[in-house]
């Protein structure tokens, strides 16, 4: 496992990065969240990133974070500053899990998952992104908005699950994610993110009442394009820890 320097080096040369790719896109830095994506990894890469300055973790698994965030806080208390974000889909039968352990969700696309996690949160807040396939591809989720531009049917659908989202207790939508095509080259992934920021601002004059609406896209592979097109968060793990132990 890397060590506290080792980590310091890679999270200051990631945070360069978004800097400097914020700066092309007329943006400060400060406008973008690094999420570090530790799924797979132990609780003890999490306690060693913390102290190398990490604060946002992403999770993909409802059930690897129920294990993960008790066995941190039980290090580092659970007066922590960490924001645990669920960046995968939630299954209805773990979304309990979710409601009881993610202090923000990024994979929301259906309705019946935003209803059991409404009734899951206990009065907990969970802050939400609606998950968009804006690329079409068949093996990624998302509400489907591959022609969204030209398909109110496909807007309708979108609005209406965000209306829906918004009216349940506990559910705030906060903005869109999306996952670009892998091994697409850059002008098609700048293409993808552009799209979505486009969507990201019809929604915004559709659905003021909405506020600011953020922008959860971009990886390792592609993370400086997306701030560039407008991301807030990004989702970066092998650029902080590696391969992963374990896919």
């Amino acid at each position: 496992m890397l060590s506290v320097t080792e980590l310091s080096e890679r999270h200051e040369a990631v945070q360069a990065r978004i800097a400097a790719a914020a700066e092309r896109g007329g943006r400060p830095a400060a406008d973008v969240t690094l999420v570090a994506v530790t799924k797979t990894w132990p609780a003890e890469l999490v306690i060693a990133a913390y102290e190398a300055g990490m604060r946002h973790f992403g999770e993909n698994r409802p059930e690897e974070l129920a294990a993960k965030r008790p066995a941190v806080e039980a290090a580092l208390g659970t007066a922590n500053d960490i924001t645990w974000h669920l960046i995968g889909p939630v299954q209805s039968r773990k979304a309990d899990l979710a409601a009881a352990n993610a202090d923000v969700f990024h994979a929301l696309h259906r309705e019946k998952i935003a209803r059991r996690l409404s009734a899951d949160l206990a009065g907990r807040i969970l802050p939400s992104f609606i998950e968009v396939n804006i690329s079409g591809e068949a093996s990624k989720l998302g509400v489907d908005m591959r022609n969204w531009e030209t398909d109110a049917t496909r807007r309708e659908v979108l609005r209406t699950l965000i209306s829906t989202t918004q009216s349940l207790p506990g559910l705030p939508v906060v903005g869109l994610m999306t996952m670009a095509p892998w091994d697409a080259t850059p002008e098609t992934l700048r293409v993808v993110f552009q799209r979505t920021l486009a969507l990201r601002d019809w929604l915004g004059a559709e659905l003021p009442e909405l506020g600011p609406l953020g922008l959860s896209m971009g990886m390792t592979d592609d993370y400086e394009i997306a701030i560039e097109e407008g991301a807030t968060h990004v989702r970066v793990g092998r650029a902080l820890f590696g391969e992963r132990e374990i896919d």
